[in-house]
């Protein structure tokens, strides 16, 4: 059949095929957010922080908070953005990509952190990946292993684009996605990185490329560099985590603001196929 088309979808489980499972998601969106799906924008922002929707309040005069079971969303029709809170990991970015489906988003944007793999790489430095390794264990009960996960292209372009209006750099690779968080003292972790050679390393951007592409859901990400981690004394504590926000959050936080506010008017239309 053709792959535009109406043909059926192979596996049932998936939430756009799957009525019931529509369904509830729907009710789970609402009473995790506080938002039905309905109440959100068509651009959607995600973060761990909740900096960044303190950040998101001030930036138009109509900005609505919800709060819901599990998570904080801010919306602003103005802006034609809402921002959610989603907490950290990849069990937690897989579920809300999976009912942020429910609201047909027109594009939704991560802003992250990531600590930087490559030498080149300083704090503060913006990452826009074009893949990322699936190294966790959520991505796997959406699409094979032998699937690459990989962000949808023209929110990438599109976030590009505004980062270079803005005046600003960013390094383009795959970062590689994890689930097991205190790797930097398991020295045969640190040479699976080397041997890799990714550029970044995550807890979530494989799982929202995975899942956003299961899900029909346009997803792009902007990683910003916390910290350096295979470096002597670059492990991220409390004190230089505070330092990051107080001197790089801004940028990305309005950068992304920008992106997804603009990308319906300036950016190009994205289309999905049907399997």
């Amino acid at each position: 059949m053709d792959a535009y088309g109406d043909s059926p979808v192979l596996n049932p489980n998936l939430i756009y095929n799957n009525p019931e499972k529509w369904r509830i998601g729907r009710e789970i969106l609402e009473r995790y957010t506080g938002a039905a799906p309905e109440a959100l924008q068509k651009q959607i922002l995600l973060t761990n922080f909740q900096y960044y929707l303190d950040r998101f309040e001030g930036m138009a005069d109509d900005v609505v908070t919800t709060r819901g079971s599990a998570m904080m969303a801010r919306h602003s029709a103005k802006l034609g953005v809402s921002i959610i809170n989603f907490s950290v990991g990849s069990p937690v970015a897989a579920l809300i990509i999976e009912v942020l489906a429910t609201a047909d988003p027109k594009s939704v944007l991560f802003l992250g952190m990531c600590g930087g793999l490559h030498r080149s790489l300083q704090i503060g430095d913006f990452v826009l990946p074009t893949a990322a390794i699936r190294d966790e264990g959520a991505s796997t009960h959406f699409m094979p292993p032998q699937v690459p996960a990989l962000p949808t292209f023209k929110v990438q372009k599109f976030v590009s684009q505004i980062i270079v209006e803005r005046g600003f750099d960013y390094r383009t690779g795959v970062v590689h996605t994890t689930d097991y968080r205190f790797w930097e003292f398991d020295e045969g972790f640190k040479q699976q990185l080397y041997d890799e050679r990714a550029l970044g390393i995550d807890m979530e951007t494989a799982t929202l490329f995975s899942v956003g592409f299961a899900s029909k859901v346009p997803i792009g990400a902007l990683l910003l560099v916390s910290d350096l981690p295979l470096r002597k004394d670059g492990i991220k504590t409390k004190d230089s985590a505070r330092a990051v926000f107080r001197e790089f959050t801004d940028r990305h936080i309005e950068i992304g603001i920008q992106s997804m506010s603009e990308i319906a008017e300036r950016g190009e239309h994205i289309r999905h196929y049907r399997w």
